[in-house]
Order: structure tokens, then C-alpha cells, then sequence
């Protein structure tokens, strides 16, 4: 896909991508930087970080910068945001995308289970957006933007991803909240809700099963027939961290190919699966996290 946007687009733009590393942020990074911006990468695996910061530089070397940070702890987050301003600059846009989700009958969630999905997203896009909102008010900076990664659950609600649907709804309800009242300082907080775009191990903790027609990720639930991608998200995200729409604050934007109007995109397909089935589910998203932990999938 050819980019709508003059190169230089985001040139002088310092940005922020929470779960950097892997995903839906490692692959707009690229973008980002591919149109003039300086990006920081936060996770949690420094080997993972650093191998997207050389994938999103390759072409502008030194205009990706990583640092370890658990979202879910906002002593880390400061001291992070903290680094950025002393070496770097102030920010100009913050990216909430750390995220976790699994597919689970939420009968046998733990609590653990439940706060580890809940507090990266919900905790971590409060923790990110505050550490920033609060620096660009006290310094009497304008212009600077908040965008959060959500879905669609956040209007559906969705079963089996019962933390993660609430958490993004959290953010949903932070994004129209922190819109309001941090206009006046000029700050504009926005959210985007991507259908299906295929990504490692996101995709295969969201496809824990062989069976078709289940779940939220099928093509053919989609009315335009086919996922989404990471170019098209990447887009949207450009422009919504440009100085092309100052006005727009506030909002979630679905972006999913007409899926939402049409079913609504959730996972309620699953109430299909037998007890066997949900035990291949666990096993299939045991050995996902594993691989993931030992660096096989980023």
C-alpha cells in the first residue's frame, strides 16, 4: 500500500508506543518513523524491544529509542517519561497499545489471571497518559496527543475476553473523560478500535482452536471480506498524530471493515465449544505463552 502522507508528515513529532516490541505497535512504528517521527518503544522484554527499534530505524537510524517498563507500575512509567524529557524532549504523542488477552471461559478465570489482562490495559493507558498529560500541562505545552488501541467490544462488550472487554471499555470511558477536561490545555485524546489485523502470537492467543467459524478473527465474518492491516492502521494512526485535525478529541474510530454493523464482532461463536474443545484451547494458549517467553514468537 502506497502512503497517502508526504514523508516529512510527522517530522519533529516524538511519540510514544507502550508494547512496542511485538504487535500492532512494533509495525506502526515503522510507519511512524518512515514519516519523519522520533519513536520510544516501552515493554517488558529489552531483546524484543530492540530488535523492533531496529526494524523501525533501518531506514533512519537512531530514531527509535527503547526502554524497559511494565506499564501496570507507574513509578516505572515516571521514571521512564521522566528519561524521555531529560535526554530527548518532551513528547509530542503517547500511543497506549500494551495490551493482553486470551480467549477463556470466564468461569475459570483467577483473580490473577483477571488483574494481569486488566491492569496492562486499563492501569497502564491510565498510568502512560498521566505521566505525559501532566508534564505537558505543568511545562505549557499545546499540542500534544493521546491515542489508545481498543476494539469494538468497547460498544458490544465480548464474551470469552471478558478482562480485556471491560479494561478497553475503561479507556474508552478515559478517552472521552481526559478529552474534556485536558482540552483547554490543548492535549486531544483520541482511541481507535481495529478489527482483525493478523499479527504473531496476538493472533494465535485470539485463534486458540481449529475450528472454523468461531471467534472474532474469521475473514469471512467481515463484511469487506478480508482483515485488516497494519499499513491501513498505520494510517489512521499518522493522521490522527499529525496537526492534520487539532479539532477531532474525544473520539473512537472503528476501523473494521463494516464487522461491528454486521454482527457485532465478538467472540460469542465460542459457546459452540465443547469441554474437550476448551481443553485444547488451554493447551494451544499454554504453549503460545511459552513460546512467546522463550522468544520463538514476538
Amino acid at each position: 500500500m502506497i502512503s497517502p502522507y508526504r514523508s516529512n508528515l510527522l517530522e519533529g513529532k516524538r511519540i510514544l508506543i507502550t508494547g512496542g516490541g511485538t504487535g500492532l505497535g512494533r509495525g506502526v512504528a515503522r510507519h511512524l518513523v518512515e514519516h519523519g517521527a522520533e519513536v520510544h518503544l516501552w515493554g517488558r522484554r529489552e531483546a524484543v524491544l530492540a530488535e523492533a527499534a531496529a526494524v523501525a530505524s533501518a531506514r533512519r537510524p537512531g530514531s527509535a529509542h527503547v526502554d524497559v517498563v511494565d506499564v501496570r507500575r507507574f513509578d516505572q512509567v515516571d521514571e521512564a517519561m521522566g528519561r524521555i524529557w531529560d535526554r530527548h524532549g518532551p513528547l509530542t504523542g503517547v500511543v497506549n497499545n500494551a495490551g493482553a488477552n486470551f480467549i477463556a471461559q470466564t468461569k475459570d478465570l483467577s483473580p490473577r489471571a483477571f488483574e494481569a489482562v486488566t491492569s496492562t490495559i486499563m492501569d497502564g493507558s491510565f498510568h502512560t497518559s498521566l505521566a505525559a498529560g501532566r508534564r505537558w500541562i505543568a511545562d505549557g505545552l499545546r499540542g500534544g496527543s493521546i491515542l489508545s488501541t481498543l476494539t469494538t467490544w468497547v460498544w458490544t462488550g465480548s464474551a470469552f475476553v471478558v478482562p480485556a472487554a471491560m479494561a478497553k471499555a475503561a479507556v474508552h470511558a478515559m478517552t472521552m473523560s481526559l478529552a474534556v477536561e485536558w482540552a483547554r490545555y490543548g492535549i486531544r485524546v483520541n482511541a481507535l478500535a481495529p478489527g482483525p489485523i493478523p499479527t504473531d502470537y496476538a493472533w494465535e492467543m485470539l485463534n486458540p482452536t481449529e475450528k472454523s467459524s468461531v471467534g472474532a478473527t474469521q475473514a469471512d465474518q467481515v463484511p469487506a471480506g478480508r482483515p485488516g492491516t497494519i499499513e491501513e492502521l498505520a494510517n489512521l494512526t499518522m493522521f490522527l498524530l499529525s496537526d492534520a485535525c487539532d479539532y477531532l478529541t474525544g473520539q473512537t474510530i472503528a476501523m473494521d471493515g463494516g464487522q461491528m454493523l454486521a454482527g457485532p464482532g465478538t467472540f460469542a461463536g465460542l459457546t459452540r465449544l465443547t469441554d474437550a474443545d476448551w481443553a485444547e484451547v488451554r493447551e494451544r494458549s499454554l504453549a503460545a505463552t511459552a513460546a512467546s517467553k522463550a522468544g520463538r514468537s514476538v
